[in-house]
This record gives structure tokens, sequence and C-alpha cells, in this order.
């Protein structure tokens, strides 16, 4: 109960009550209404700059573990595209060079994505430049795979081709050295034995005994087995592909027929002097692209260095050929 208060008033010489006027009492209470809602005005702006609701709290943590799932997929990008890098140079500087292909440009590996702006539905959020940024990169990583990817496919069917090739190729002596009697002669320009006359010998004369043994250079197609070719007699062809063939002349007889598909090593023949010859021996050559070329080049794969030493020393001198 509020207090009531008095005040004295000489002209009746008695205490008399207070009044408070009404106005004056609505002015108080108004005043004080507004001062009550300004306060929990203040108060409520105030908690919302500095104090966090937990939905706020749990949207701010989201928020940071997204930046921090970002910056670590940028972390993993940069791995990425630093072993990228490595694979990219060693295909260009080892594996392609090695094939005989040409190298990927670097402009090819790394290139962007033109027209359109692709990231324009990230725009307009607080961290839309990390997010755009992010997308850029991992677009342009995955797009240097695909790149990548379809290079060491063409590498893995080159290296089947080299594969091919190199089993191909005649890398071996057609005669074993144990049956050998003497490289009779040589690639080069010869004394014909039957007019004297000095003339091209397109290939190497390896003198053994009737009945020797001949062996396939490389792998291929025997694509003749006949008598038929002026000079050679009995003779050998085998196709090797990339543009390989090696003949085989005045054999005694054949152990292999026209169409059939031979391995490096595989017994093919006999030394005989059938056709234009003087004496038992095996007339070698090998054709590239249509032209004789000089076998000495293709024995690295069965002589060793001294054997090949020897060999070329032989081939080399001017002597007398036997066909």
């Amino acid at each position: 109960m509020s207090k009531v208060k008095f005040y004295y008033d000489p002209e009746s010489l008695s205490y008399r009550k207070i009044e408070r006027k009404k106005r004056k009492t609505f002015a108080y209470i108004s005043l004080f209404l507004l001062a009550a809602f300004l306060f929990s005005f203040i108060i409520i702006f105030i908690g919302n700059l500095y104090i966090e609701s937990p939905k706020e709290k749990a949207l701010k943590r989201e928020l940071q573990n997204a930046q921090l799932q970002f910056e670590l997929l940028n972390k993993k990008m940069d791995e990425a595209e630093a072993v990228l890098a490595n694979v990219a140079d060693r295909d260009n500087n080892i594996y392609r060079i090695y094939f005989e292909a040409n190298p990927i440009p670097e402009e090819q590996r790394k290139a962007g994505f033109g027209g359109i702006n692709r990231y324009k539905n990230l725009e307009g959020f607080d961290n839309s430049e990390l997010i755009i940024e992010t997308n850029k990169r991992l677009d342009i990583l995955q797009k240097q795979i695909v790149v990548q990817s379809k290079s060491l496919d063409e590498i893995t069917v080159l290296a089947a081709e080299k594969e091919k090739l190199l089993t191909a190729i005649p890398a071996i002596q057609p005669v074993s050295n144990e049956d050998l009697t003497r490289m009779a002669s040589g690639y080069g320009m010869r004394s014909d034995p039957f007019t004297k006359v000095r003339k091209m010998h397109w290939g190497m004369d390896f003198t053994a005994p009737r009945g020797t043994p001949v062996y396939a250079t490389g792998d291929g197609i025997v694509k003749r087995a006949d008598a038929g070719s002026s000079g050679y007699g009995k003779h050998i062809r085998i196709d090797h592909g990339f543009g390989y063939m090696s003949l085989y002349a005045h054999l005694y007889k054949y152990n292999v027929k026209r169409n059939q598909k031979v391995k490096r090593g595989d017994l093919i023949g006999f030394v005989g002097s059938t056709g234009r010859s003087e004496a038992p021996h095996l007339h070698y050559e090998i054709w590239k692209d249509g032209t004789r070329i000089n076998p000495i080049n293709f024995y690295y794969g069965s002589l060793t260095a001294e054997e090949f030493s020897k060999l070329l020393e032989h081939a080399s001198l001017e002597n007398q050929s036997l066909d």
C-alpha cells in the first residue's frame, strides 16, 4: 500500500492530504512504460548481436565445417595435380619417346572451359569465391585425367605394337655358329664366282655343310617356299610385318610351307646349293619396305659382342661371293 503524504496549510492551521493530479499520474506511468520498452528493446538488440541462438550456433558450425572440407579438398587436389604432372612428364618424355609417338601439347593437357559461365549458380554466397575456384580446379583436374587416361590407352596399344615389332624384326643369325664352316661373304660389292666381275652382293653368305638347319630370324608368315625366282634356287621368304621381309636361298629342302606362321628360331629349311650357287651355303637377305638392307645390323639377338665383331670383320672383306 502506497504511503499517504500530507502538507501543512498555514491558513487553516492544519495538515491536509496531498492529492496527485490524474494528468501528472498518467504522464509518470507513460514515462515509465516508455523507459521499460526502450530498455527491453536495447537488451534484445544487444542480445541478438552478442548472444547466438542454438540454431545460429549449429549453422555456424556447419559453415566452419564446410570451409574446412573445402580446404582439405584443395590440399588433396594439390597432391593429385602433382601426381598427374609427374605422370604427364613421364608420358611425354619417356613413354612416348620410347614408342616414337608425338608428346601431348601442354595447352591440350591444361585447357580450361570456354563459353558460358559454368559457375553462375554458385555466385552470391558468402564463400562463393572459394567454392567457384575449387569447382574450377576440380573440373580441370577431371579433364586432365581424361586426357591422360586416353594417352595411356594409346601407349598400351603402342606397347603391344612395339612388342610385336621386337619379336618380328629379324634379329638372330639364320645358321648357328656351331654349324658354320665360315662366313663366306658379306653385303656390298663382291666378285662374282662365275663371271669374276665385281657387282653388288645383296645379302650375306654363310658356308655350312649340306643339310645344316636354317632358322627363322623373326616372327612372321611364310610368303614363298619355292624355286621360282631366278638365281635363288629353293628359297623361303618370310613376311615379318612392319615392312620387314627375310629371304633364305639355295636351300636343300624346306621344313615349312606357304602361308605358315613361324616364330623366331623355328626350323624352316636346310642348307643346300640349289640355283646359282658355287658350293653349299645359305644366302641370306633382309628387305625393309621393298629395299634390300645390310643384314649385319640385325644379329643382336644371338651373338655376343666378340662374335659380332668377328662377323663384322669377315663381312667387310671384299672377297668372292658364293652366288
